[in-house]
């Protein structure tokens, strides 16, 4: 297997390289009557876009979806959907006098090293431009979910650097996120990160952070016991997002510091009838499987690789040498990739219901 597929039922299949002719996706196991159109797919693809302001890359790309396949008079029809986007702003000449050499903490190597060859134009296929055709496909999940069974999927930016926000996820809204570039919807810290974010640009450097996924209203019983948890897929799927270093659910590291008695979470009869938990520690998901309570994460993001400041690195023929990177590159990725976490959770939710449907209809 060469890795580029994704899922088991909802399955995805990504293809294309970040100066290639386009990036895209083949949608199988998607279920039949959904409504959907290219609307759809480009709201979702509009907020994982560059050029969107000056702290994200000036690289100019519309993203623009084609849907060729698996929609007939807007539905989906249970067949493979294939959607696409072509590359437009191409400037592969920005890496000419970097393509016989390594650079720092980006996948150069390890691709030599794996295939004997690489697409040093932007990187090719280890580009985060791969991760337009997840967006894509996760759009479809995102809707069914919401439409069908009322689950809703919120991620945002929680910490840049050493600055994060503290408000409530449970009371965080789409509408919140979106209220300003950097998509955190705590506006004091909001203001501190876009400050530090530009500061950072400025010195020709980057920065990390930290992303907070909230899926609600994910109904109990989604999730495999043993190795497909619904936690391990998440993670899983979150660290196959690039520049993520660290996945966390409910207090995850945090909870070292608890005794059990701290750390669990009692279950209660709620005003509805329905068993529910007092706390929620655990992040929504206990023995692997859904508990009917929120499910909320943390993905930890690495500073860009591409920066302007000179590094130490050597040729791919073993010469020490210095690179200082041109090009078009985030000074920090996470306002983009919001976007991209949303979509991995709900392509684990999407596929983990399909699956659940299957065994007990």
């Amino acid at each position: 297997m060469a890795g580029n597929s994704f899922g088991e039922i909802f399955k995805i299949s990504t293809f294309g390289e970040s100066h290639g002719g386009a990036v895209g996706v083949v949608v199988d196991g998607c279920p039949p009557g959904i409504e959907i159109c290219e609307h759809d797919i480009q709201a979702q693809l509009d907020r994982r876009k560059p050029g969107q302001s000056d702290i994200t890359t000036p690289r100019k790309e519309e993203d623009t979806i084609h849907i060729l396949s698996g929609v007939f008079e807007g539905r989906t029809t249970g067949t493979p959907i294939l959607m696409l986007a072509h590359n437009k702003d191409v400037r592969s000449e920005d890496y000419n006098t970097l393509k016989d050499l390594f650079r720092p903490s980006h996948a150069d190597y390890t691709y030599l090293s794996k295939y004997g060859r690489r697409d040093w134009r932007g990187s090719g296929r280890a580009s985060a431009r791969e991760t337009l055709a997840r967006v894509a496909s996760g759009a479809i999940a995102r809707k069914f979910l919401k439409e069908t069974l009322g689950v809703e999927i919120i991620s945002y930016v929680e910490q840049v650097g050493p600055i994060s926000a503290t408000l409530d996820y449970e009371k965080v809204s789409e509408r919140d996120v979106e209220a300003n570039i950097v998509r955190c919807p705590e506006p004091g810290a909001a203001i501190k990160m876009i400050e530090l974010i530009r500061e950072v640009q400025a010195a020709g450097d980057s920065i990390g952070g930290v992303i907070r996924c909230v899926i609600k209203g994910c109904p109990a019983g989604l999730g495999e016991p043993v190795f497909d948890k619904l936690h391990a897929d998440l993670g899983k799927a979150m660290l196959s997002i690039n520049a993520v270093k660290g996945f966390e659910i409910g207090l995850g590291f945090g909870a070292v510091h608890l005794r059990g008695s701290q750390h669990n979470d009692p279950f209660i009869i709620d005003e509805d009838g329905e068993v529910s938990t007092q706390t929620n520690n655990a992040g929504g998901v206990l023995g692997g499987i859904s508990s009917g309570e929120t499910i909320t994460c943390r993905i930890a993001f690495k500073p860009v690789a591409t920066i302007a400041k000179e590094q130490d690195t050597v040729t791919t023929s073993g010469s020490p040498t210095k690179i200082a990177a041109a090009g078009r590159h985030d000074p920090c990725v996470l306002p983009r990739a919001v976007p991209i976490v949303d979509a991995m959770a709900a392509l684990v939710i999407m596929d983990h219901f399909l699956r659940q449907r299957a065994q007990n209809g």
